[in-house]
């Protein structure tokens, strides 16, 4: 069968997932053509492991006028019922206010274009990552073509405003959607009713455990290394992690923290660090790309997040895969990744003396650590391995007639 998946941006630093699904399934026999609303970054296109992506995806943006208007001129003229029923679509598939109007023409004039180049390849069915602008794009173009079309659903974003507002009609226009947790699956089923339910798989997203870096040796004597990997923005929970950390260094223990990611927050994370006190204790190294974060989390001794929110954190897979005991908060689909006391500890969100608590356990007992690392890879291998996890998708395709 011959799929296309499209996406907002691919390949993207932060959405690797999407990479691994695509080759996985290629290596299956499947022909999986790869679309994209924008391209990356300078940075995400040098990457070596994303640039056999770059290169081979169909990109819609910047735009090009004259594919545009050859697009809707080829369209309107060979399909001019469904050209204006795709626009009227366009018009309604949107949340309210004048913003969203011109974002719904944008909507429709790029899914015109995505619907060309699909017709031109002869694109069997249509899949989407991600419940966004990209998905609108997809299902418009869809409709256009009467192309079968899918989608696959990350996290809470996608079921709370705004994209939750529009999540059920696409759902009931979807062939199925795949979920990557059981908690996001029973979110998307508030949106839609009973009779939709069943169109609910669950796809894990996953990881290539062969491309992962060797685990670094550690000086015994060397403080032990908490990592936090993440974006610095209010929802991951910085400042209160800060808090519990350095609660538990007061209790005489040796650690380092170290912050991989950037964002808004990063100046007043500084400020945290300095009003605590912990500036010879706390690192923050900034974004990384794809292979040095690996890096760092292979040459630390435990992960942890303090997200007040999370879909299924795939950076959490990553470090139990690596032999890596993680701390992570109780929300979405965490639990279904990380059992407690089993590959690490869990609290409550937003508890940090709990956290402090978890903290302590963990840096004073390197046994503990080392058998909840050997029992996280287990679980990773078990369940989340890319080969195990497109399986289901694998199957659906190649099932269909």
């Amino acid at each position: 069968m011959r799929i296309a998946y499209l996406v907002s941006q691919y390949p993207a630093a932060s959405h690797t997932f999407i990479r691994r699904e695509v080759d996985a399934l290629r290596a299956r026999g499947l022909d999986v053509q790869t679309f994209s609303i924008r391209p990356p970054s300078e940075a995400e296109r040098s990457n070596p492991a994303d640039r056999p992506a770059f290169e081979g995806t169909f990109y819609v943006l910047p735009a090009n006028l004259p594919l545009l208007l050859q697009s809707h001129l080829a369209a309107l003229a060979g399909k001019p019922g469904a050209y204006l029923r795709t626009f009227q679509l366009a018009l309604k598939h949107r949340v309210p206010g004048v913003n969203a109007l011109g974002k719904a023409l944008a909507h429709f004039a790029e899914s015109i274009i995505v619907a060309q180049e699909l017709k031109r390849r002869g694109i069997e069915h249509l899949h989407n990552h991600f419940a966004n602008s990209g998905a609108n794009v997809g299902f418009l173009a869809s409709r256009f073509l009467g192309l079968p079309w899918s989608l696959t659903l990350h996290g809470i974003s996608e079921t709370d405003y705004p994209a939750g507002l529009l999540l059920g009609k696409k759902l009931e226009a979807a062939n199925f959607a795949a979920c990557v947790s059981h908690f996001g699956r029973a979110q998307a089923m508030r949106t839609i009713a009973p009779e939709h339910w069943s169109k609910l798989m669950i796809v894990r997203c996953a990881l290539d455990l062969r491309s992962l870096p060797p685990r670094a040796a550690r000086a015994p004597d060397a403080p032990a290394r908490v990592i936090c990997v993440g974006r610095l923005s209010p929802e991951k929970g910085h400042a209160g992690l800060l808090e519990a950390f350095a609660k538990a260094r007061a209790a005489g223990l040796r650690a380092e923290l170290v912050l991989v990611g950037d964002g808004p927050e990063r100046e007043r994370i500084e400020r945290c660090i300095d009003e605590l006190g912990l500036r010879d204790a706390v690192s923050l190294r900034g974004r990384l790309a794809e292979g040095e974060t690996m890096a760092e989390v292979a040459h630390s001794d435990l992960l942890v997040l303090a997200s007040f929110m999370e879909g299924l954190p795939v950076v959490l897979m990553e470090a139990m895969a690596l032999g890596l005991p993680v701390i992570a908060p109780r929300v979405a689909g965490v639990p279904e990744l990380v059992e407690d006391k089993q590959h690490g500890l869990l609290f409550a969100p937003a508890a940090w003396d709990e956290l402090a608590v978890c903290l302590r356990t963990l840096l004073a007992d390197a046994g503990l650590r080392e058998r909840m690392g050997r029992a996280g890879r287990a679980k990773i291998e078990s369940e989340f391995e890319i080969g195990v996890a497109v399986a289901p998708l694998a199957a659906r395709w190649n099932a269909a007639p």
